[in-house]
């Protein structure tokens, strides 16, 4: 190895860095409603929704759809969008009723939590960071994970 390799880590990468991640990437290149990525813009790196990010942040690349990815990839995606998920339900609830005032799902959708129109890009930012932190204080003992 040369002297300027960085030797190559073996350390896990978590839900919650991988929420720093697309918190961080909406920070740099925009936050989104209606769609993973704003379709208007022909760059690699479009604004985008929450999912959109967190996506990017597992891939290193656009992700039209969570099909796409492989194993370990959709593996991390889906931990890391749980989490978020987990984050929104105990501190950020936005429940689908329906006509009879029925709840939809049980849980919080971050698409349609992310499409709110009282959502802004500094409360998602906000949120995916926040559900990092969640995810820290649940997983880890003393800066290790459990």
């Amino acid at each position: 190895m040369k002297a300027t390799q960085n030797p190559p880590t073996t350390e896990q990468v978590t839900p919650a860095d991988l929420l720093r991640m697309a918190a961080l990437y909406l920070r740099r290149h925009g936050w989104h409603q209606g769609t993973y990525y704003d379709t208007s813009t022909d760059t690699p790196t479009p604004p985008a929704c929450a999912a959109g990010a967190i996506g990017i942040a597992c891939a290193g690349h656009k992700v039209e759809h969570f099909s796409q990815l492989d194993g370990g990839t959709l593996a991390d995606y889906l931990a890391t969008l749980a989490a978020f998920v987990d984050y929104l339900d105990a501190f950020h609830p936005l429940f689908c009723v329906d006509e009879d005032g029925f709840v939809i799902d049980e849980h919080t959708s971050p698409y349609s939590w992310n499409d709110d129109p009282l959502c802004t890009a500094e409360l998602v930012i906000a949120a995916l960071e926040d559900a990092a932190k969640e995810w820290d204080r649940l997983h880890t003992e003393g800066g290790e994970n459990r």
